[in-house]
């Protein structure tokens, strides 16, 4: 149980959190406190280096060869002009790179020694605080120490922590390309706030500010899990001590707002007021907005503030991997979330509830481009179907193709090659949608509805169904003037196979994210379903546990 006292040291933390001292000092503290001893910035260097001065210092520094053509391509912009030294002082750029440095997250793998070392370069400038002298090769290194170990942090920083190709983290979307030369050149002209140019996407910085409020949970200690005891459910007007419980987690959490029914805190009637808090609730974990308290909403508030912690960490890390602005038309399917978003001139236009593969035939997380419709499709059915499925139907039941609206179309007895006629029983319903890519994953509509009702949709074989399949072939042909609403129908219906190649091609994105910020729903958590989080969370922090087992889901495709 969550004691009201409690609840209110959590407000008095996060209403007066300017009484409290800081884990970390923010930026301008740091940079105010350690810029006295820099020199100011200018808008040019009277040292100049030569480009032979680098190909040296990378030869006596081969781990710093990886960002070469970066260092290379910042000085020749510059006209090889020095970043980091006003007169023979270094000036308020450094001071600037120390702040990013110190107030950069420690979770990470890496950043402690890189912090350190990066304070070790500047620390050598300076006696008692106060900064020396230093002779013309020295500078000239520690010059271009800087420039290297800025390119290092910034690949941490904005490229992500994850040395390691993607690929072996079932990554299949290319890394994003990040100009690093243009950040570190805003920097050295004096620049102390690099946030407009970051190459992060926005979500990043939505994100990272809830992670004070989730260390202010963790830091009130336990977080005992609540029980429905006996009880199935808990209903609006129901009583119970339980709900008391209740109405003060969500407070802590931001969901419950006091209402003209609230008597107290740990009130065991359950008001209108509470009602609304559980709904808001629900939606931001994937469930149904029911007000119900049932296992899966106590299951949800139950998650301890330390893994939502970990949680916001680990989505942090893949929003590195991805660009600032993915293309302003794109259809973006959350795997975790069950939901495909259709964005139109950079904004949202429309969405609609999917059905992704279960844990054993998993939807891969890759980009493609969407190009053609087919109305009326054939189904190939898949080897291993074939075998596992239909050979044992058929050995019960001659007549199993036919009942299916099956047919043979070659290969042997052994292995048959089987595909289902167009129709309404269909697998692939009415009508799917390609993006040729060589994992054999597409979109496509299906006759068994009932799914999309669930509130965990993880059951197809790997493909994706869509639960408004015609809306979406309305809307990717809604600028050919030949494609009206009705066409598309009788299309849907002919009962024969039609391949229509699309105009205006789309780009697909099919990610995995755990955790993002709605416009408005808010902070939003889902199931880690394949177990992608805690595989990224052995690789980017430190003492992580393994990954556990995850349960095995066989449905129909």
């Amino acid at each position: 149980m969550i004691r009201p006292y409690a609840v209110a040291a959590f407000l008095s933390l996060t209403l007066f959190a300017c009484q409290q001292p800081e884990p970390k000092p923010t930026l301008v503290e740091v940079t105010q406190e350690i810029t006295e001893v820099f020199e100011t910035p200018q808008a040019y260097s009277i040292r100049t280096l030569a480009p032979d001065n680098i190909e040296v210092y990378l030869t006596a520094h081969p781990e710093s060869r990886i960002d070469s053509a970066g260092i290379n391509d910042f000085y020749a912009r510059r006209n090889f002009q020095f970043a980091w030294f006003a007169n023979d002082s270094l000036s308020h750029s450094a001071a600037g790179f120390l702040s990013l440095v110190t107030t950069a997250d420690g979770a990470y793998k890496g950043v402690d020694e890189l912090r350190n070392r990066i304070q070790m370069l500047i620390s050598s400038t300076q006696v008692d605080g106060k900064p020396t002298v230093m002779c013309d090769t020295c500078q000239l290194d520690l010059e271009l120490s800087l420039t290297a170990q800025f390119f290092r942090f910034a690949d941490k920083q904005y490229g992500g922590t994850v040395g390691k190709d993607l690929r072996e983290l079932d990554w299949f979307i290319p890394r994003s390309k990040k100009d690093y030369a243009q950040l570190l050149d805003s920097m050295a002209a004096g620049h102390m706030d690099l946030s407009p140019i970051e190459p992060l996407h926005p979500q990043y910085a939505l994100l990272k500010a809830q992670l004070k409020k989730y260390h202010s949970l963790d830091s009130l200690g336990s977080w005992p899990e609540l029980s429905l005891g006996e009880r199935k459910k808990i209903e609006p007007l129901d009583s119970a001590q339980l709900v008391g419980d209740i109405r003060q987690r969500l407070t802590l959490l931001g969901d419950f707002m006091y209402g003209k029914d609230t008597v107290s805190l740990s009130d065991p009637h359950y008001d209108s007021t509470l009602v609304r808090a559980v709904q808001r609730f629900q939606s931001r974990h994937g469930l149904h907005p029911d007000g119900i308290i049932g296992n899966g909403f106590m299951a949800a508030i139950n998650v301890p503030p330390r893994d939502r912690l970990r949680s916001l960490l680990v989505n942090m890390e893949r929003l590195r991997w991805v660009p600032r602005n993915y293309a302003p038309n794109q259809i973006l399917v959350n795997i975790p979330e069950f939901r495909m978003h259709i964005f139109e001139n950079g904004e949202e236009a429309w969405n609609m509830d999917v059905v992704v593969g279960n844990t054993a035939t998993r939807t891969v997380i890759f980009s493609d481009t969407l190009s053609t419709i087919v109305f009326s499709p054939y189904w190939g059915v898949p080897k291993s179907i074939v075998q596992g499925e239909i050979l044992p139907a058929m050995a019960k039941d001659p007549n199993y193709l036919k009942k299916k609206g099956m047919e043979r179309i070659g290969g042997s007895d052994a292995n048959p090659i089987i595909r289902q006629k167009p129709g309404a029983r269909n697998a692939l319903g009415l009508v799917k949608f390609l993006f040729p890519n060589s994992y054999s994953i597409y979109f496509h509509d299906t006759p068994s509805k009932g799914g999309f009702a669930r509130e965990q949709r993880a059951f197809s074989h790997g493909c994706i169904r869509l639960s408004k399949p015609k809306e979406l072939a309305e809307y990717l042909l809604r600028n050919d003037t030949t494609w009206t609403s009705q066409k598309i129908d009788k299309a849907m219906h002919s009962g024969k196979e039609q391949y229509v190649v699309l105009k205006d091609r789309r780009p697909v994105t099919i990610g995995y994210f755990t955790a993002w910020v709605g416009v408005e729903s808010g902070l939003n958590f889902r199931n880690d379903i394949y177990g992608q989080d805690e595989r990224l969370a052995k690789e980017i922090f430190i003492g992580a546990p393994a990954a556990p087992p995850l349960p095995e889901v066989v449905d129909l495709p």
